[in-house]
């Protein structure tokens, strides 16, 4: 069985429209990228659990299980890294006390939503997050090529709609 991960994209309304917290990854997997807040889901832990508590680790907010939205279902698959599988909940709430501090594992910035920084993410990530965070729900299956960097390939294929 492959490890449970969870990932929470916390939105805002600004001034200047909406924006998503990122936090860019000092530490241990994906170190140097932008990532959602989230992580590990524990033995006998809800994913929904998990993001609680993965927030409050990485960024200090307090987001209420009840204000999250599951909308994806993603499944990593490295075949070069197996150790590096893991299926992924991701949920997205815009109901979250405190400001966002950095931890030992990330620096949280806020991004407008129209403008993130795919070129400094994971590569899968322009794909699914920008129709998770126009309300669609994504399941999918992503494997990555060789280099554990590049999407090889996805089932559905999301970039052309292709099942």
């Amino acid at each position: 069985m492959i490890p449970r991960t969870c990932l929470c994209l916390i939105r805002r309304q600004s001034a200047t429209g909406p924006q998503v917290l990122l936090g860019l990854k000092k530490t241990g997997f994906g170190a140097g990228k932008w990532v959602g807040l989230g992580g590990h889901v524990e033995p006998g832990e809800k994913p929904v659990a998990a993001a609680v508590r993965e927030v409050a680790e990485e960024s200090g907010l307090v987001v209420p299980a009840d204000a999250l939205q599951h909308m994806a279902s993603i499944e990593f698959r490295f075949p070069v890294r197996p150790s590096w599988d893991q299926a992924t909940d991701v949920f997205v709430t815009s109901v979250y006390q405190g400001e966002p501090a950095e931890s030992a594992e990330v620096a949280p910035r806020w991004f407008a939503a129209d403008a993130l920084p795919f070129d400094q993410m994971w590569d899968d990530a322009r794909y699914w997050l920008p129709l998770v965070l126009a309300g669609q729900h994504v399941d999918v299956l992503v494997s990555f090529a060789d280099d554990c960097a590049t999407v090889a390939r996805m089932q559905p294929d999301l970039a052309t709609g292709r099942k």
